[in-house]
């Protein structure tokens, strides 16, 4: 973490004006924001602005206006919600850029905070404008990027941004890159990684690149019926890629010449239908029906996991074991999620989780409060687990 900047080495902020990118891209209902969880994310930065006396312009994105001016995709029913967590009132501006904007934040007072029009609400933000970006470092003092969810797109206020004012990691910026640091970065070994969901072929840059930094890796969801089958094992009518049967031996050989253990499923339960009143059975490989499909991963195999798990000291997750969203194809990523959180609480294993169907799964299992971190960023963070750089990330490098 020391290669980022952070706010703690920003000086005095007194009468600064802080530039700072959030995520503010809110579930909504009926025009009201039906999930405050990102504006919650963004108070320990605005306070600590705050607190040092800075004035704080937020900037974030709504939807995707594709550039054009959409009313329905206006930052301005965030203004309410956002005042009532920040505790003080939250000055509105038209836009992003312009005489609007800088009018807005020539009437903050020390610690004052402003909400900025989308700022896709501009071609010149997707496409990273260096006109665009320009025209936002002119209201600024100071550069903070809070959103690492948007961290892997070079857009002129993630990345064009920071290349024109002094530039930090905000606070929850600064708490994901330490995760993500403690994770793969510079893990406690072993290393233990577990990646579900349904298609090898989404996430090969993921597997080829843990398999080189992991101790074992354990393969769960439809994904693992794609490597059973290249294995020889009959899937029966389970969702598998038998094209991408070569594809899967490849990265069985990779794994094997890196070191790392491949845990696939030894057990399974099928059924014939995706339903809650569906007939759940257990069988171990090679005993399927030809109707019978692999939905979630058997008690075998979840013990196997949960052993793995006790062996570890860092754990990395991305992807269920089974289809957890229709129960009882939920029991195995349940209970994995369960054991994960217990070794998090009691100090001996460091379980860093992301992705959406990841953070719906561990919610859904009671235990999203109880890892070790528990990412949001869904792309952002995806591309960070198959090592790619991301742009808003690195140009906060010291």
């Amino acid at each position: 973490m020391s290669t980022f900047r952070t706010l703690d080495a920003a000086g005095d902020l007194t009468g600064q004006t802080a530039l700072v990118r959030v995520d503010f891209n809110v579930p909504m209902d009926g025009g009201q924001v039906s999930d405050d969880t990102r504006l919650r994310a963004a108070l320990p930065t605005i306070n600590k602005l705050r607190e040092a006396g800075a004035k704080v312009a937020l900037l974030a994105h709504f939807g995707r206006p594709k550039g054009q001016r959409v009313p329905e995709m206006s930052l301005e029913p965030i203004v309410a919600p956002l005042e009532a967590l920040v505790g003080a009132p939250v000055r509105f501006a038209s836009d992003c850029i312009g005489d609007d904007a800088q009018a807005v934040l020539d009437g903050l007072d020390t610690g004052g905070v402003a909400l900025l029009e989308n700022v896709r609400f501009h071609a010149g933000e997707e496409k990273n404008d260096a006109a665009f970006a320009d025209a936002l470092a002119a209201l600024g003092d100071l550069y903070v990027n809070d959103a690492f969810s948007a961290a892997h797109r070079a857009h002129a206020s993630t990345e064009g941004l920071a290349r024109r004012l002094p530039a930090y990691a905000g606070e929850s910026m600064r708490r994901e890159l330490e995760a993500l640091d403690a994770a793969l970065g510079s893990p406690k070994m072993p290393v233990l990684g577990i990646v579900g969901g349904s298609k090898v072929s989404t996430k090969l840059d993921l597997l080829l690149n843990l398999v080189s930094k992991l101790d074992k890796l354990a393969i769960g969801g439809g994904m693992a019926n794609t490597f059973l089958a290249a294995m020889g094992q009959d899937v029966a009518a389970s969702l598998c890629e038998h094209d991408l049967g070569d594809t899967a031996r490849a990265i069985i050989k990779v794994a094997d010449k890196a070191g790392c253990e491949l845990l696939l499923p030894v057990d399974v339960v099928v059924a014939t239908e995706v339903s809650p009143e569906a007939k759940a059975t257990v069988r171990e490989l090679g005993q399927l029906e030809p109707d019978e499909m692999i939905l979630d991963a058997g008690p075998a195999t979840v013990a196997r996991l949960e052993k793995a798990m006790a062996e570890s000291r860092t754990l990395i997750w991305n992807g269920p074991l089974g289809v957890f969203e229709v129960p009882p194809f939920d029991a195995a990523t349940v209970r994995a999620a369960r054991t994960a959180a217990a070794l998090a609480q009691s100090g001996t294993l460091i379980a860093v989780a992301g992705g959406g169907d990841t953070v719906a799964a561990l919610n859904h299992a009671g235990v999203a409060d109880d890892m070790t971190f528990v990412s949001t960023a869904g792309g952002a963070f995806l591309e960070w687990m198959e090592g790619k750089a991301l742009p808003g990330v690195e140009a906060l490098r010291v």
